[in-house]
């Protein structure tokens, strides 16, 4: 979501534009220092596409304070977050960007951290839209009812889409995506034959003090020879994420590479 916003508002002109993230970030307006998950990844002055696949705290946080929270929360609400009521028709709770930060807050925000809130739908919506040229399908749950043979007895029109950010800006964000199920930390959601694209995450739930980590991976699925595609976002709680077996790497990227293998036929 950061990435489309510094793409969509030409902080970078590509995923590939090396940007200008020191490494450690230091906080601004604070002598708080921001590190990254391994010290050993090329975070420095990293591209988006390089920050992506080595998941760059630095490379976001900075971004985010760059843009502004303003820029930031317009993406963010484009693609769907503080929308109050999202019924598919189950009620999904609201995701949150928030405001009146200052520019420190901002930039943890890049990350989503400080009070940013997120549903898996939420996710999945973003990985959709990215997957789909840059267009957010409004959300539903049932596409057809079919009988026992699999033959369609009622189909539902899929609901009306909305450009939330260009074509140009969701193919480089897509070949990103799968340069990070490639080569970077998604790689447990590989399916051979067919385009994976996806972002590991770790999250904490803020619940009664509690900083238990939770392992995530939004993701999208595309198999050219059938034409079929799915996107999928999972988030394992209590998962003690920090640890690299159960990251959302080692957690949650398995659990949607089956679901997506199984969506597409495989």
């Amino acid at each position: 979501m950061v990435a489309s916003a510094a793409l969509e508002n030409g902080l970078y002109d590509s995923v590939d534009t090396p940007t200008d993230s020191p490494d450690p970030y230091t906080l601004p307006g604070t002598t708080t220092v921001l590190s990254n998950e391994s010290p050993s990844a090329p975070c420095e002055n990293a591209t988006l596409r390089t920050a992506l696949q080595y998941s760059c705290n630095n490379v976001f946080a900075k971004a985010a304070a760059d843009l502004g929270q303003d820029k930031v929360k317009e993406m963010a609400d484009a693609f769907g977050f503080d929308t109050e009521e999202l019924d598919v028709p189950v009620r999904a709770s609201e995701s949150v960007y928030p405001t009146g930060m200052d520019e420190a807050q901002t930039a943890l925000t890049g990350i989503g951290q400080f009070e940013v809130t997120a549903t898996p739908m939420q996710m999945a919506m973003v990985s959709a839209a990215l997957a789909d040229g840059g267009e957010l399908a409004a959300p539903h749950m049932v596409s057809k009812v079919t009988d026992s043979g699999g033959t369609a007895l009622q189909t539902y029109e899929d609901g009306d889409t909305e450009r939330v950010v260009s074509e140009s800006t969701a193919k480089q964000l897509r070949s990103a995506m799968v340069t990070v199920v490639e080569e970077g930390t998604g790689t447990n959601a590989r399916i051979d034959g067919a385009e994976v694209g996806g972002k590991t995450g770790t999250a904490q739930n803020g619940v009664d003090n509690s900083n238990t980590p939770y392992a995530w991976f939004t993701s999208y699925a595309k198999d050219d020879s059938t034409g079929k595609q799915v996107a999928v976002a999972v988030v394992v709680e209590d998962s003690g994420a920090a640890r690299s077996e159960v990251s959302g790497n080692g957690l949650a990227a398995p659990i949607a590479q089956k679901m997506m293998a199984a969506a597409l036929g495989r």
